[in-house]
This record gives C-alpha cells, sequence and structure tokens, in this order.
C-alpha cells in the first residue's frame, strides 16, 4: 500500500472517530440516547434459576414470608410453569388468604391449565374480597368468552369491569369484544 493511501485511510479513520466523539457528546447533552457499535437490547437479567434459587432459600429459611412466596409465584408465573406457580401461591394464600391479586394470578394459572372452574372460583373470590379488582372481573369475562363460550356470562364481567375501569388497561378491548357480541348474538340450537 502506498504512503498516500495509508495516510488517507488513516485520517478518514481518525476523523470517524472524532465526529462520533462529538456527535455523542451533543446527543448526551439533549437527552437522547447514546448508541455505541454493541448489539442494542435489555439489560441482562439475573438468571431464571438463580431467582428461582434465591427465592427459595428464601421461603425455606422463612416458610411465613408472603412476598416471597408471592414473588416466587410470579416467577413461575412469568416462566410459564403452572403447576409450580398454583403452589407457591397457594402457599402465599395460606399466609394472606384475601389478597385479590395472588387469587387471580393462580386464577391465570388455573385458565392456562383449561381448569376453567377453578379459575372462575378464584377471579370471584377476588372480587368477593375487592369488588373494584379490575383485572379479577377482566380475566372472568376472558374464560366466559374465549374459553366456555358463555356469551351472556361475558358480557355481564365485561359490562362489571367497563364500570369499575372505564378508561384504564384493557377497556377498549372489552368495548370491542362486547360490541362484537353484540352484533353477533349466539345460535340458539
Amino acid at each position: 500500500m502506498k504512503k498516500e493511501t495509508l495516510l488517507i485511510v488513516v485520517v478518514t479513520l481518525v476523523a470517524g472517530f472524532v465526529l462520533g466523539l462529538i456527535v455523542g457528546q451533543k446527543n448526551a447533552e439533549k437527552g437522547a440516547p447514546v448508541t455505541t457499535g454493541s448489539p442494542v437490547g435489555p439489560a441482562p437479567t439475573v438468571n431464571l434459576q438463580q431467582k428461582l434459587a434465591e427465592l427459595k432459600n428464601i421461603v425455606a429459611a422463612d416458610p411465613t414470608n408472603f412476598q416471597a412466596w408471592a414473588t416466587l409465584g410470579n416467577e413461575y408465573f412469568d416462566s410459564n410453569q403452572f403447576m409450580d406457580a398454583i403452589e407457591a401461591y397457594d402457599r402465599a394464600l395460606k399466609i394472606q388468604p384475601n389478597s385479590p391479586d395472588i387469587l387471580t394470578d393462580q386464577g391465570v394459572m388455573f385458565k392456562r391449565l383449561g381448569w376453567f372452574d377453578r379459575a372462575i372460583k378464584n377471579f370471584e373470590e377476588a372480587n368477593k374480597i375487592d369488588p373494584n379488582h379490575a383485572t379479577s372481573i377482566y380475566n372472568l369475562g376472558i374464560v366466559y368468552r374465549y374459553d366456555l363460550q358463555d356469551f351472556p356470562k361475558a358480557k355481564e364481567a365485561w359490562t362489571r369491569f367497563l364500570e369499575i375501569s372505564p378508561t384504564g388497561p384493557g377497556s377498549d378491548r372489552v368495548r370491542q369484544d362486547l360490541e362484537f357480541l353484540r352484533n353477533h348474538p349466539p345460535v340458539q340450537k
């Protein structure tokens, strides 16, 4: 390679590097994210197995730790380990039986296993404990509409949901589903 060509390559690389630093500094001053050549993605998380092991150690040392059982259930929930989640939620509910959130999360696990009667029981119990617990009523409507095809009960649950949460998460979807059910009544056999 000729000296002139080598010099041009080096100057170009240095200029590109300096320009990148200047642009990065200006973006940082504006509050814009500064990116590098590394892959973009979520920050690394603690290994699931490590989290589970830590939580199991906590509940082994303190079996009455409601928060640890609930968190263990949530980790199992998020990793689709249905039976383990149900068992962890059972343990949490033995400590605090009146937790509508835990009853609802356990109900979702029952639903995913196809145990719709148990899911309904949990959602209804959660709503008895807290009549304004929108998530339990929302999920009750999901089971009735999509799993059991019981459209009148789905309408009833979702109408109640919209009374509780007219603009909250899921309310637009519920309105769409209710509109569909109104416009497509079930066929009588």
